[in-house]
């Protein structure tokens, strides 16, 4: 379970699903028929105790805002939530005090939302047509709040009209001088293990939606490596999605901290590893 904050979508599986939900319902697809699907679709997930209260916080809150709640549904959060059953899956996902207090909040604050009745039901969005922000094997440096500088590459591109997302890694970079190609071309991904995070590799799929409009300072192009690897939204290599363009940065920061009163990950991986096909030796 990806998880970045305290609220119902701050998660991996929560925002998934939810957009799951959409990208059907604003193919016009109704309400009930969407819900029947993903059911179906997420038996697995729904089986997993540590992440299904995620999936039917989604549907949930999708289903509310369509004004299409189905009670079965509802009656399931309310359970969820009144039981601390969600609660209870944070200990066991080690949370500290703090956060589980800003989780019960939110789960609170949720079941008095889904009681109220949504005025209308939200509109269909028009067909998206997109472009990825940036191009496969982009270099990003970017500035930490310390003044160091830190960086992310491009691993690919999804020319998909509906999606033009960016597959971004963050590094490692840490330094007081702007980052050269060779800089990048010699970092270490960034790995996560604080908070919630079990060596989680911080890459994931990003959407174009919101950077123009908050995040178009943050990066400073620095030139192109050569990416060999190819990704897709469909392969099992990085199945991770947000519309966060600070992830990186933020991930890093957070990372560093925690580092300096706990241990570093032992798990490395190059930005070479992601990028580079393994060379093939021909044997005479």
């Amino acid at each position: 379970m990806g998880t970045w904050g305290t609220n119902i979508k701050d998660n991996d599986t929560t925002s998934d699903i939810y957009a799951d939900f959409f990208d059907l319902y604003n193919e016009g697809q109704s309400p009930i028929n969407i819900s029947a699907k993903l059911i179906a679709d997420n038996e697995e997930l729904i089986n997993e105790p540590d992440d299904c209260n995620n999936f039917w916080f989604a549907l949930a809150l999708a289903q509310w805002e369509t004004k299409s709640l189905d009670l079965t549904v509802f009656e399931k959060v309310k359970e969820i939530i009144e039981s601390d059953n969600d609660i209870e899956v944070w200990k066991s996902l080690d949370a500290d005090e703090k956060d589980l207090v800003k989780r019960k909040i939110a789960l609170e604050k949720f079941l008095v939302k889904l009681q109220t009745e949504k005025s209308k039901p939200k509109p269909r969005e028009k067909p998206r047509n997109v472009k990825p922000i940036f191009a496969t094997g982009d270099c990003l440096a970017f500035k930490f709040d310390n003044g160091n500088y830190g960086g992310a590459v491009v691993l690919a591109t999804n020319d998909n009209p509906k999606l033009g997302y960016n597959l971004v890694a963050g590094t490692r970079i840490n330094q007081s001088t702007k980052p050269t190609l060779t800089d990048f071309e010699k970092a270490e991904i960034l790995i996560r293990n604080f908070a919630f995070w079990k060596d989680d590799k911080q890459v994931s799929w990003i959407n174009p939606d919101h950077y123009e409009k908050e995040y178009s300072n943050l990066f400073e192009l620095i030139g192109k490596i050569s990416v060999e690897k190819e990704y897709t939204t469909s392969g099992n290599d990085f199945t991770s999605y947000c519309a966060d363009w600070a992830a990186a940065k933020e991930a890093a920061e957070l990372q560093f901290e925690h580092e300096k009163t706990n241990s570093k990950p032992t798990i490395v991986l190059t930005v070479a590893e992601l990028t580079k096909n393994k060379k093939r030796w021909k044997l005479w």
